[in-house]
């Protein structure tokens, strides 16, 4: 089967799924709320409509190959720099370190990618930009909370801008045999990632009893993430043909992959609860900002990228 073919299946599959869930949050809003006024039904119901948007949106840019892809999470990344920097202390004196972060660094990560340039991409913004950056803003001579503000910036554009870059970066990959189909990477890497938080928040609803963190995530429990992730990992096994690698070798990724997500989904976490809020923004109804849906793909996407590109990738 050709590339296209590929995705059109993976996205039919994913359209069926919601399909199924969009019924499913129909029939609940009718028998359980007759009056439409179930709380709980209606935040179930606005994650299926927000998930049909970002499935479009992911849809249209892998059928647009590689500039969709790079187009897209730019955005993406410029939304999460700009969700985060909202929560730092940035001040008047750091207004050119933003327009730099923003304006030069952001666009230049990804120009970088496009032009498949990785020995630069790789040390661009934790090399080059972590040691640059602090210098525009020690310039303006504004010494209150320096280390604190400067720390801030160069976390989120690690975060909003270097980890999330790595997804399309998957796409200049050189893999023997998988020549044109790296898009499919990035599908494999997503569905993982994102299957895998839906069914820890299941498992944990049925089953939970053992809270992991309760001071950072009081809805993750022991039991919810040993399913969720074990379910997660079944279903890469099962989708080894989106990828260069053998069954075996996918479920071990998708293992790797999955317990990357979680922890990033942790830290993430921790970093709200130091800011006082329940989410990064309200961009996405019933899904808060952007960097809530991002957390645990940008923790997942540099390992993944590099296990791919030093046990699989040429060059």
């Amino acid at each position: 089967m050709s590339v296209q073919s590929d995705l059109l299946v993976v996205l039919a599959g994913v359209g069926g799924v919601l399909v199924v869930a969009s019924a499913i949050g129909w029939v609940l809003g009718r028998k359980l709320s007759p009056d439409g006024r179930n709380e709980a039904i209606e935040n179930l119901n606005d994650r299926i409509r927000a998930w049909w948007v970002m499935v479009l949106a992911l849809g249209l840019a892998f059928l647009g190959g590689k500039t969709g892809v790079l187009v897209l999470f730019a955005i993406c990344s410029f939304a999460a720099l700009r969700e985060f920097m909202t929560l730092t202390n940035a001040t008047r004196a750091d207004h050119w370190t933003l327009v730099g972060a923003f304006f030069v660094v952001l666009p230049v990560q990804y120009a970088l990618i496009w032009h498949q340039q990785y020995g630069i991409f790789a040390v661009f913004i934790p090399v080059y930009v972590f040691l640059l950056l602090p210098i525009v803003s020690a310039l303006r001579g504004e010494v209150r909370n320096f280390l604190v503000r400067i720390a801030e910036m160069q976390w989120a554009l690690m975060i909003c801008v270097y980890c999330a870059s790595h997804v399309p970066a998957l796409l200049n990959l050189r893999i023997p045999g998988y020549e044109g189909r790296n898009v499919l990477l990035i599908a494999f890497l997503v569905i993982v990632v994102q299957i895998s938080d839906v069914l820890q928040y299941v498992w944990g609803k049925l089953i939970g009893r053992h809270k992991i963190a309760p001071l950072l995530s009081p809805s993750k429990t022991v039991e919810g993430f040993v399913g969720g992730a074990l379910s997660a990992t079944l279903i890469a096994a099962g989708l080894w043909w989106m990828t260069p690698f053998s069954p075996g070798h996918t479920a071990l990724m998708g293992a790797i992959i999955t317990v990357m997500g979680f922890l990033g989904g942790l830290v993430m976490s921790a970093i709200k609860r130091d800011r006082g809020v329940k989410d990064w923004g309200h961009a996405i109804a019933g899904h808060g900002g952007f960097i809530d849906r991002l957390d645990s793909v940008v923790f997942s996407a540099p390992i993944f990228f590099h296990l791919t590109r030093y046990f699989w990738a040429t060059g």
